[in-house]
């Protein structure tokens, strides 16, 4: 498919804001995503592994990691629209024909997704007080949701990687010349780049349980020992899971296909390699100082480097969409709309970070106070203003919404 072909298939309204906007954006959300999918992972991997002993510590660690389990689910699946819709804004062209190459797999993610969901709460529904039980019942609910999660996430895989292919797109369509529109196959993979953010679930349930044992250190119902056992198993995750995270960033690199072999030698390779082992590096720094408010720098240190291997696979892709092919997004038609444009990052800023910030102030404290825990009046006063913003963003919505109809 040549290059004209590939213009032609943009949109033609263009887009609202100037392309960089939504390739920054698209890197920050991705790492973001990316971040909530490997917590989920790597807690369910630890629930797994607790829940198949009858030693007290994993147990107890697997009733911990089952509720982080639970919640980064949801996170990711919402983090996981933002990066998508930038995506779709400015690879529409590859996104759309990926999708309509693989439609089957498209539609069916949505329920795999959801069926590996629900498993996750049967397991839950099964195991009231799982660490106070000697046995869990029926473990294969969790392995199965953690199999059909990993379906998902090499669903997303392949759709993404069959984006770099647009030259073998009508292959694919019309095998031999016979037009294939079941939609029922995923063309292409790389087992060793989607190995790659797989493994990446280790170090960062190692960060986790880091900042884990630091946080529950201010409960003095919680055994030392066990917050000492946690964070030595939290270092370990993060040295054998970094090894094995570079490995397999290693092994994907070697394998890309002859027209993305340059790619190699490419500063954002190095810099994301230097990034990863420079997080290991800090996380061993730091394993001298587990009881001090470095413990909790780890998982900030891990998001800066997923950011940076964020931004990596994106040069990828944008060497080999404008380095190989010619498509070039920054020179996308821009009708500049500034309504959405003040909209989103306001949406996104001050409502998010108001209401988030609420939330997150919330969680610390409860999780940090033994027996009831009541919020004070700044608190309080957080809350009421989050509401109210809120209250005034969905005004706001059906203002403008009725303004446009009535006009």
């Amino acid at each position: 498919m040549d290059t004209a072909m590939l213009y032609a298939l943009r949109d033609p309204a263009g887009i609202p804001s100037h392309p960089v906007i939504f390739l920054v954006l698209g890197v920050l959300t991705f790492a973001l995503h990316i971040a909530a999918v490997q917590m989920m992972l790597g807690a369910s991997g630890l629930t797994l592994w607790g829940a198949l002993s009858s030693d007290p510590n994993r147990r107890r660690l697997a009733q911990a990691m089952l509720g982080v389990a639970k919640v980064m689910t949801s996170v990711a699946v919402l983090l996981g629209v933002a990066p998508l819709l930038f995506v779709q804004v400015l690879f529409d062209p590859m996104w759309y024909a990926s999708n309509v190459l693989s439609a089957w797999w498209v539609i069916g993610f949505i329920f795999i997704l959801i069926a590996g969901y629900l498993l996750m709460y049967v397991f839950h529904s099964l195991n009231p007080g799982l660490a106070a039980r000697k046995k869990s019942t029926c473990p294969g609910s969790m392995l199965l949701s953690i199999a059909l999660m990993l379906v998902v996430g090499y669903i997303m895989h392949a759709l993404t990687y069959q984006m770099l292919f647009p030259d073998q797109w009508v292959e694919w369509y019309a095998p031999g010349g016979n037009l294939d529109t079941s939609g029922t196959t995923l063309h292409t993979f790389n087992l060793w780049r989607f190995g790659f953010f797989i493994a990446l679930s280790i170090p960062v349930a190692g960060a986790l349980l880091v900042g884990y044992q630091r946080y529950y250190a201010a409960r003095a119902d919680y055994d030392r020992g066990y917050l000492a056992w946690t964070g030595r198993l939290g270092q370990g995750l993060i040295a054998v899971g970094g090894v094995i995270a570079v490995t397999f960033g290693a092994l994907w690199m070697a394998t890309l296909p002859e027209n993305q072999a340059a790619f190699v030698t490419s500063p954002w390779v190095f810099v994301a390699l230097a990034a990863l082992l420079g997080f290991v590096a800090f996380a061993r720094w730091v394993n001298g100082r587990m009881e001090s408010g470095w413990a909790y720098s780890v998982l900030g240190v891990g998001a800066v480097a997923l950011i940076v291997v964020a931004a990596a696979r994106e040069a990828l892709r944008w060497s080999v969409l404008f380095g190989v092919f010619g498509y070039d997004a920054l020179d996308y038609q821009v009708n500049m709309d500034w309504y959405s444009t003040i909209t989103f990052f306001v949406t996104f800023g001050v409502l998010g970070g108001g209401v988030l910030g609420y939330l997150l102030t919330v969680a610390w404290q409860a999780g940090r106070t033994q027996g009831v825990y009541t919020p004070g009046p700044f608190v309080t006063r957080m809350g009421s203003m989050a509401l109210w913003m809120i209250v005034l963003w969905i005004v706001h919505y059906f203002a403008v919404g009725l303004y446009v109809w009535f006009r």
